[in-house]
């Protein structure tokens, strides 16, 4: 498991509902978690480590050693926002870019954790940042597409730049064609909706 990054087509996938939560996703669900902590991040979804699968994986503080904050959060929805704020953001799938980005301040949400239990959370801050760029992620939104015009300008040859790593990995063949990228992520579907 690794994480991916942009432009790999995973990141524009809209995840599907999870329909069944076995010992494979609570394996993965704990690969995520330390791929967050390897890589310094506060939370990681399920496509950026080119599973099609709506959980996400949190820690707000950063930190391993609270586990009290560590969230595995399935099929989530925000049930409401309150307020705005703006702050700068990162993500793990685009490495050393950070913008601002306006979020709600406070988000009510309700997911299914690894016991299958429906729970709602009522976060703000940082907890409700993490929790809202996750959750984008799942439905294929990218924190680029909240930046506004300056940062937008100002971020354009990081991304770039990550375009072109992309296309050489594919043309080296270290990395597979979108097309077959993209029918990976049909047929790990298809598993998931019809187990063995």
């Amino acid at each position: 498991m690794k994480i991916v990054n942009y432009p790999h087509p995973a990141l524009r996938h809209k995840s599907k509902v999870l329909t069944s939560i076995d010992k494979k996703v609570r394996i993965q669900a704990g690969e995520m978690l330390e791929l967050m902590y390897a890589h310094r991040g506060l939370g990681l979804a399920a496509n950026q480590v080119a599973l099609p699968f709506q959980m996400l994986v949190m820690n707000a503080t950063g930190d391993p050693e609270q586990k009290e904050e560590e969230h595995v959060l399935i099929n989530p929805k925000i049930l409401d926002r309150k307020g705005s704020m703006e702050g700068q953001e990162g993500c793990l799938s685009f490495p050393e870019l950070f913008q601002k980005v306006r979020r709600a301040k406070r988000v009510r949400a309700q997911a299914y954790n690894l016991k299958g239990e429906l729970v709602e959370v009522t976060w703000e801050d940082m907890h409700s940042r993490v929790l809202q760029h996750e959750i984008d992620h799942l439905h294929g939104i990218l924190f680029i597409d909240k930046f506004g015009t300056i940062a937008k300008m100002t971020s354009r040859s990081a991304i770039r730049y990550l375009e072109q790593e992309h296309q050489k990995a594919q043309e080296k063949g270290s990395l597979a064609s979108d097309e077959e990228l993209i029918a990976e992520l049909k047929r790990l579907e298809e598993e998931q909706e019809n187990p063995v």
